[in-house]
């Protein structure tokens, strides 16, 4: 299985960049103390470190900013992911425990200011999986929704098949790209630019240590920008 980025996505966003760890082998039905503690930890280190501020306008954010004016989208009325994340932490709302495999990738996400995603690679139609743009075939499920929308002909999503997993590149998440406790395949990306490129590789490798050291995954690590436009997923 390969999971790629669209020329036309490099079209519109020249810089972005993802870091890569493909997973096999992790046991999410049950709780890890260290996770639940390196959450905790990246909460307090980022509610320090946003105290007084208003996050949208500090320096971690202003790339996820500038990309989603450029690709049309008023980041005022449509957060990433990451600012909606840092924004509610830096209110001091916390974030709640959901399972191992999301609360690392919220440690990670929290300790370098980026978004990170989980991906269960056995929820993927025709084994295909990317970041592309939408066309009229396209539909999306709301977390939490019942009832299927519509998506903006060439927006950003990320897709498996016509089934999207994430709109307005990495808004919103789809009710069916949730991770279950019998996940046990996956791939993370990070995602970010040129200009954070040295904060993604260094969540990138600090997550996969704890993958392959702490719980003993198979793992395979990968970048793709604009030279690299491809991941193969698969691990022997």
């Amino acid at each position: 299985m390969k999971f790629y980025v669209t020329d036309k996505v490099f079209e519109k966003m020249p810089d972005v960049c993802f870091g890569l760890i493909s997973v096999k082998g992790i046991d999410n039905s049950h709780g890890y103390d260290f996770i639940d503690k390196m959450l905790d930890e990246s909460i307090a280190s980022c509610e320090a470190h946003f105290e007084g501020k208003t996050v949208k306008q500090e320096p971690e954010l202003a790339p996820y900013r500038n990309a989603f004016t450029a690709l049309g989208i008023n980041p005022n009325k449509f957060m990433s992911s990451i600012e909606a994340l840092l924004t509610r932490i830096a209110k001091k709302k916390g974030m709640p425990h959901i399972n191992p495999i999301v609360d690392l990738g919220n440690a990670i996400s929290l300790k370098y200011y980026l978004p990170v995603g989980a991906h269960d690679l056995d929820t993927l139609y025709d084994n295909e999986f990317c970041v592309r743009t939408a066309n009229e075939n396209d539909t999306f499920l709301p977390f939490g929704a019942a009832e299927t929308e519509k998506v903006d002909v060439d927006e950003v999503v990320y897709a498996t098949g016509t089934k999207v997993r994430t709109r307005r590149w990495i808004w919103r998440q789809s009710e069916e790209g949730k991770i279950f406790d019998s996940t046990s395949e996956l791939l993370f990306i990070l995602d970010g630019f040129e200009s954070n490129k040295d904060s993604i590789i260094k969540g990138r490798d600090e997550l996969n240590d704890i993958l392959v050291n702490k719980l003993g995954c198979k793992t395979k690590t990968g970048m793709i920008d604009t030279s690299c436009r491809e991941f193969d997923m698969d691990i022997e």
